[in-house]
């Protein structure tokens, strides 16, 4: 007789062992998912009749403070920073300790998950995780687009849905910044 996995398993969308010590660990699970247009973010309590969400936020609600949202690095430490304001301004323990579920992404330092968790650490979150990220991650973009700013036809492709929405690629920096102190005021 064969042993039939679960579909989700079957389907690679959940690693139950890893799932398992989450839930053993007793603490809140700070999930973090990346699609291709959106990063979605979402506090979550486990229950024996099923998890419960606490908190979301999507990368779609930073168009709210003027950030174009798409599904990059300088959206994910600003959909960080605005889940941690969230739950710190929703009635959220200070100091009550969070842990890092990035499902089936690979850990490899500076990529969305890991950014994403330094936004909520930065908005006053302590996250049990091995958090590493430089500094540099947000003006990446700016340089290569004042590179790119010769090459028009290169340009216009790799930044057009930037310039569609009447954001200048150049001035993502300036605006990451400005975005980033408006959510920390609120």
């Amino acid at each position: 007789m064969r042993n039939i996995r679960f579909r989700r398993r079957r389907e690679a969308l959940t690693n139950y062992k890893h799932r398992l010590a989450l839930v053993k660990s007793g603490m809140d699970r700070i999930v973090v998912r990346k699609t291709n247009r959106r990063i979605i973010a979402q506090v979550v309590r486990y229950d024996e009749h099923g998890d419960r969400i606490l908190k979301h936020v999507e990368s779609t609600a930073l168009s709210a403070y003027k950030w174009p949202a798409r599904s990059n690095r300088a959206s994910a430490y600003l959909t960080g920073l605005l889940l941690a304001r969230r739950i710190l301004k929703g009635g959220g323990e200070p100091g009550r300790e969070y842990i890092l579920d990035i499902g089936l992404s690979s850990p490899v330092k500076n990529s969305i998950p890991f950014v994403f968790a330094r936004g909520c650490t930065d908005g006053g979150l302590k996250l049990r995780s091995g958090v590493e990220s430089d500094d540099s991650i947000f003006s990446i973009a700016t340089e290569y687009a004042k590179k790119l700013k010769e090459d028009n036809g290169r340009y216009a492709r790799q930044f057009g849905r930037y310039i569609k929405d009447g954001t200048a690629p150049e001035t993502l920096g300036d605006l990451f910044r400005e975005t980033r102190e408006k959510i920390l005021k609120e």
